[in-house]
C-alpha cells in the first residue's frame, strides 16, 4: 500500500471502519450501528469504510451505498476513489451503486419493471405535477364544487404521502396531523384511489411511488432474496432520516443484518413532517440477533468546546437518546451567547449591528449565518437588511423546478418522453398563443389515441391564432420522438423552439432565459434524456437565478436559512433568532411528547452548525398571529424551555438595550429607501 489511511482516523473511527474485517476477509460482516455526532467525520468514516471493504477484497459493485441527497453520494464516492487509488495504487474504483434511495430505487424499478407490473418507460412527477394530477382527479369527482370546502389539492397531496410514507392509516393520519380534513375521509380515499388508477393509466410515478413499489416490491420473499444476494455490504447514509419505507427496503434486502452498516445521529432526527421516524435508529440494534454493534463518535472537529458544552447541555435532558458527548480539541474562553432584547425589531437591529462588527474584524458576510425555527421569523431581519443594504441568500424558499418557465421546459421533454403524461402535455400545448385547456385536453386525446406517434400532431386542427406556430411545434414534437438528434442536442431543440415564446409569456424573458441556459448546462452532464429527467426531478438546484442568487452578483453575502435547510451545513458565526417558547419549541409542534423532543432535536442541530462563536437570541415580547385578534398581537415571552435554568452557566448572558420605538419611525428618520440595487430587490423578495 502506498500509505496507511487508517492513521487519517481517530480510535472510535477506526473501529467503525474495520468492524467485521478481519484477515483480509470482509464478506458478510454482522450489522453495525455509528451514533455520529454533530462534526465528529460521519462522511469520512463511512467512506473509509467502503474504502478498507474494497482494499479488503469486497467487490466495489457488490456494495449498496445509499445516501439523502446526490451531492452527497458524489461526495462520498469521490472520497472512496481518492482514499482507494492512494492505498491500493489502483485506477478508478466503480461504486455502480451508490446514490439516493430514490435515485436506487428508480434503478431497481426499470430493472425489475416487467416482473412487479410497470412498464420501464415510465416518467417521474415532481410534486407540483404530481398535485396537479391529483387536482384533475378532484374536478373529476366533482369534489371542488362541495359546498363546504374541500382540501386544496397541495393538502391532498401532503395527506396521501404522509400516509404512504408513514404507514400510518389515513383516520389516525387525519386526526393526527389534518383534524379539519376528518370530514373527508371517505371522499379522500375515494380521491386517493382516482390518483393512482389516473398515474397508472398515464404511467408515471411519483416520488412516493419510488419507495412504495420498492418496498411493495420486497414483499415477494424471491425477489426480496434476489436483489439482495447482489450485495456484500449495504451502507446506508444518515439513518435518522429514514421513514418506515426506507427501514423496511433495508430489513427485506438483509434480514439478518450481514454486511449492513448504518450511520447516523438521533439528535439530528428533525424530519417528522416528511414521515421520518427517529424510532428507526433507536430501534435499530434490537431488530437483530444478535444485536447490532454499537460504535459512538463523539470527538468534534467543527465547534469549540464551550459551544459543545451547551449543545450537550441542551441534549442531557431527552427523554430517549443514544447517549454521547461531545468534545473538542479546540478550546475557547468564549462561551455562547444568551442575548435578550427588547422585542423583535430590536432583535433585527441587534442581530446587523454584530453582523457588521465581525465584518469589520474580518469575518466575511459568507462566513455568518442567522438561523430560526419558520421562514417567517427573518421577516424584520430581512427589512432591516435591506434599509442597510446588506446583501444576502435565504434557504428554504422557492426551488428551481417550481419557476415556471423551467417547467415549461421540462414538460416538452416529459412529454416527448412519455406521451401518455397528461400533466406535461396540457401544459406543453396551452404554451402556443391561441390555445386554452378545452384545446388542450382534446390534443391530448388525440395523442394518448395515436399512441404518441411522431406525426400525431402535423394532423391536428387548430385555431387561426395557433396555425403559425403549429408546424414548428408539430415538427419539433415529432424529431424528438424520434431521437434522432441525440442528447444533450435534443435540449438544444427545445430552448431555441421556446425561446421567442417566452417574452410573449413573461414579463421578465431576459431573467428567465438565463435559467433556460443553466438548465442547459445542467442537462450536458448527463448521458440520456431519461437520465436527466430522472435525476432533475430526485435532486433538483436549490434555486433560479431571480431568487436568492446573490452569489452570482456580489462577492460576500449574509447567509439566512430555517434551521431545517441548515442542516449538514456550518460557519464560523451562527445566530440563532427567536429561541423563545412558541418558535422554539414552535407552538404548533407541542402537542405530544414525540413533537416537543423534536423541537429539542432541532435546536441542537442549529446550535451545532456554529464553529467559533454562537448567539442565542431572545426577543421579550413577540409578536403572535394567534393573538392579534385580541390586541396589537404581541405577547410577552419566555426563554425557551430547552435552556433551562440549570445550563444557563453554559453561555455569556447579556441584554442589548438600545430601545427602537418601531421600524416605521427608524424607516421615516432614514428616508425612503431609494439607492438599493434592483439585483438586491429581487433577492429579497
Amino acid at each position: 500500500m502506498a500509505y496507511d489511511y487508517l492513521t487519517d482516523l481517530n480510535p472510535q473511527q477506526r473501529r467503525a471502519v474495520k468492524h467485521g474485517v478481519r484477515d483480509g476477509s470482509a464478506i458478510g460482516t454482522g450489522p453495525l450501528l455509528v451514533i455520529a455526532g454533530a462534526g465528529t467525520g460521519k462522511t469520512k468514516t463511512l467512506a473509509h469504510r467502503a474504502a478498507h471493504l474494497i482494499a479488503n477484497g469486497v467487490d466495489p459493485h457488490r456494495i449498496l451505498l445509499l445516501t439523502f441527497s446526490r451531492r452527497a453520494a458524489a461526495e462520498m464516492t469521490g472520497r472512496v476513489k481518492r482514499i482507494t487509488a492512494a492505498a491500493l495504487g489502483t485506477g478508478d474504483i466503480d461504486l455502480a451503486w451508490a446514490g439516493t434511495f430514490h435515485a436506487v430505487g428508480v434503478r431497481v424499478l426499470r430493472e425489475y419493471a416487467h416482473r412487479i407490473g410497470l412498464q420501464p418507460s415510465f416518467t417521474i412527477l415532481d410534486r407540483s405535477d404530481a398535485a396537479d394530477v391529483l387536482d384533475l382527479e378532484r374536478h373529476n369527482l366533482k369534489f371542488s364544487k362541495k359546498e363546504s370546502r374541500f382540501p386544496t389539492k397541495d393538502t391532498c397531496l401532503a395527506i396521501y404521502s404522509l400516509t404512504i410514507n408513514s404507514g400510518a392509516s389515513l383516520k389516525s393520519v387525519l386526526r393526527e396531523k389534518y383534524p379539519w380534513c376528518v370530514e373527508w375521509k371517505k371522499e379522500l380515499r375515494k380521491l386517493f384511489n382516482a390518483y393512482v388508477a389516473a398515474k397508472q393509466q398515464q404511467n408515471v410515478l411519483d416520488y412516493d411511488d419510488l419507495l412504495l413499489c420498492w418496498a411493495e416490491m420486497m414483499n415477494d420473499p424471491a425477489l426480496a432474496e434476489e436483489l439482495g444476494d447482489r450485495f456484500d455490504h449495504v451502507l446506508v447514509d444518515e439513518y435518522q432520516d429514514t421513514n418506515r419505507l426506507q427501514s423496511k427496503i433495508l430489513l427485506k434486502l438483509k434480514p439478518d443484518g450481514r454486511g449492513v452498516t448504518v450511520v447516523g445521529d438521533d439528535a439530528q432526527a428533525i424530519y417528522a413532517f416528511r414521515a421520518t421516524t427517529v424510532r428507526n435508529i433507536l430501534d435499530f440494534p434490537s431488530q437483530f440477533e444478535p444485536p447490532a454493534r454499537i460504535i459512538t463518535l463523539e470527538q468534534n472537529y467543527r465547534s469549540t468546546q464551550p459551544i459543545l458544552a451547551a449543545c450537550n447541555g441542551v441534549m442531557r435532558f431527552a427523554r430517549e437518546r443514544f447517549t454521547k458527548n461531545l468534545w473538542s480539541e479546540r478550546k475557547s474562553k468564549q462561551k455562547p451567547f444568551l442575548t435578550t432584547v427588547a422585542d423583535e425589531i430590536a432583535q433585527a437591529r441587534y442581530v446587523v449591528e454584530q453582523i457588521l462588527e465581525a465584518r469589520e474584524a474580518g469575518t466575511m458576510l459568507k462566513s455568518q449565518a442567522v438561523l430560526f425555527r419558520a421562514s417567517h421569523h427573518s421577516a424584520q431581519l430581512e427589512i432591516e437588511l435591506g434599509r442597510r443594504n446588506i446583501p444576502f441568500v435565504k434557504y428554504g424558499g422557492r426551488k428551481f423546478l417550481e419557476a415556471a418557465h423551467v417547467k415549461d421546459v421540462i414538460s416538452v421533454l416529459r412529454w416527448c418522453e412519455n406521451p401518455a403524461d397528461r400533466v406535461a402535455g396540457f401544459r406543453v400545448v396551452q404554451l402556443l398563443p391561441g390555445i386554452g385547456p378545452a384545446i388542450a385536453a382534446g390534443v391530448q386525446a388525440e395523442v394518448e389515441a395515436r399512441r404518441g406517434r411522431s406525426d400525431v400532431l402535423a394532423s391536428i386542427e387548430v385555431p387561426k391564432a395557433a396555425a403559425e406556430d403549429w408546424p414548428g411545434f408539430a415538427k419539433l414534437f415529432a424529431r424528438m420522438r424520434k431521437a434522432k438528434a441525440g442528447w444533450p442536442a435534443e435540449f438544444g431543440l427545445v430552448r431555441r423552439w421556446y425561446e421567442p415564446h417566452l417574452p410573449r409569456i413573461y414579463d421578465d424573458a431576459h431573467l428567465r432565459m438565463a435559467d433556460i441556459e443553466q438548465l442547459e448546462q445542467i442537462a450536458a452532464g448527463y448521458g440520456s434524456r431519461e437520465r436527466f429527467l430522472t435525476e432533475l426531478t430526485l435532486d433538483p438546484p436549490d434555486a433560479t437565478s431571480g431568487h436568492a442568487g446573490a452569489n452570482t452578483r456580489d462577492e460576500d453575502y449574509l447567509v439566512l436559512s430555517t434551521i431545517h435547510s441548515a442542516k449538514g451545513q456550518q460557519w464560523r458565526i451562527v445566530r440563532i433568532l427567536s429561541v423563545i417558547d412558541g418558535c422554539i419549541p414552535s407552538d404548533l409542534a407541542i402537542r405530544t411528547p414525540e413533537e416537543i423532543e423534536e423541537e429539542r432535536r432541532l435546536l441542537h442541530v442549529g446550535m451545532t452548525r456554529a464553529q467559533d462563536e454562537l448567539d442565542l437570541i431572545v426577543p421579550q415580547r413577540f409578536y403572535s398571529h394567534q393573538q392579534a385578534r385580541f390586541g396589537d398581537g404581541h405577547v410577552y415571552a419566555s426563554v425557551s424551555r430547552f435552556i433551562p435554568a440549570s445550563i444557563r452557566d453554559l453561555f455569556d448572558r447579556q441584554h442589548w438595550g438600545e430601545r427602537i420605538p418601531s421600524l416605521a419611525k427608524a424607516a421615516k428618520k432614514s428616508g425612503p429607501i431609494t439607492d438599493v440595487p434592483a439585483s438586491l430587490l429581487r433577492i429579497w423578495r
